[in-house]
């Protein structure tokens, strides 16, 4: 089976990198493609591990050299998403999982075409609210702008292959597994699959002629 990228889109909040976290720790096959970022780490997060905290000038650097497989300017913060980093996961053998927004998504999939794309839409805005409030790291006109963020991404759903709702994270991650699994068996992505099916021929071909004997 040929390795692809996987890339997962939501608005803030609605619990895609936790979905992201879940698949890789039930998952040998998925490897993470760690992001480069602007922003501030938050309390919890490691560089290197949850991102790569960079300054502006040293992203920007890079992203003219060209580096970048995708690049967004976020909530005022740059992301962006090495194509080394991606090489790396999928020479490995492994699927690369994506944790970037809809800005980021439009690029990436023209340097990996390859890539399966799912949104992942919250159950309602209240639920989506009310996550944003329990994480206690937004202010109220920061909450509004990732609100108004939300509207317009919500619009490019139409862009992406699958759509799962994370009403219960568990039946999430179960559905973007089945996704991966089931994208693997395309024709397309079986590795040497020409190969396996003439030497299915010639076999076949074998056994008609030993049963035609006669």
């Amino acid at each position: 089976m040929t390795p692809f990228p996987l890339v997962l889109s939501a608005p803030s909040g609605v619990g895609k990198t936790t979905i992201a976290r879940r698949l890789m720790a039930q998952r040998a096959d998925v490897g993470y493609s760690v992001s480069c970022t602007t922003r501030a780490p938050r309390p919890t997060e490691a560089d290197g591990v949850d991102y790569q905290f960079l300054a502006d000038p040293e992203f920007i650097a890079k992203q003219e050299r060209g580096e970048f497989a995708e690049w967004a300017l976020v909530h005022g913060k740059r992301y962006g998403t090495l194509r080394s980093e991606v090489q790396r996961v999928l020479d490995a053998g492994r699927f690369v999982l994506m944790d970037i927004d809809v800005q980021g998504a439009r690029q990436f999939i023209g340097s990996f075409p390859q890539s399966v794309l799912v949104f992942v839409l919250p159950p309602s805005v209240e639920a989506l609210v009310d996550r944003l409030r329990s994480r206690n790291t937004e202010s109220d006109a920061q909450l509004a702008e990732r609100l108004r963020n939300a509207h317009t991404e919500l619009q490019d759903v139409t862009r992406y292959h699958y759509v799962v709702v994370n009403d219960s994270l568990d039946q999430a991650v179960e559905k973007v597994s089945a996704i991966i699994d089931a994208e693997g068996l395309r024709r397309d992505r079986v590795h040497k699959l020409d190969e396996q099916v003439s030497a299915l021929v010639d076999r076949l071909e074998e056994q008609i002629q030993q049963y035609n004997v006669g």
